[in-house]
């Protein structure tokens, strides 16, 4: 298992991005979370198999449909105690 803990920049607000990675990640099996933030960039805690965590990160270049993401920033983390992905507070 590996968690890391993701910056998306670009045009990734008020499209449906945080919806869009909530339901890849239940997908893929995932835990963590999702929130936007104040400068306009989406922030996410994402924890599993590697393979899936990789998987869910290579279809976060891309987003969902209107996004445009252009800087991704990543770094390994602590995996959450808590089950599940779930989207969090805008910080």
């Amino acid at each position: 298992m590996i968690a890391k803990h993701v910056f998306l920049a670009g045009r990734v607000q008020g499209l449906g991005f945080r919806e869009w990675l909530i339901r890849g990640a239940r997908e893929l099996g995932l835990a963590g979370w999702v929130r936007n933030r104040h400068d306009g960039r989406v922030e996410a805690l994402i924890a599993g198999e590697a393979d899936a965590v990789e998987e869910l990160l290579r279809a976060c270049r891309f987003g969902p449909p209107g996004s445009e993401v252009r800087e991704i920033a990543e770094d390994f983390a602590e995996a959450p105690s808590e089950p599940g992905f779930a989207r969090r507070p805008t910080v």
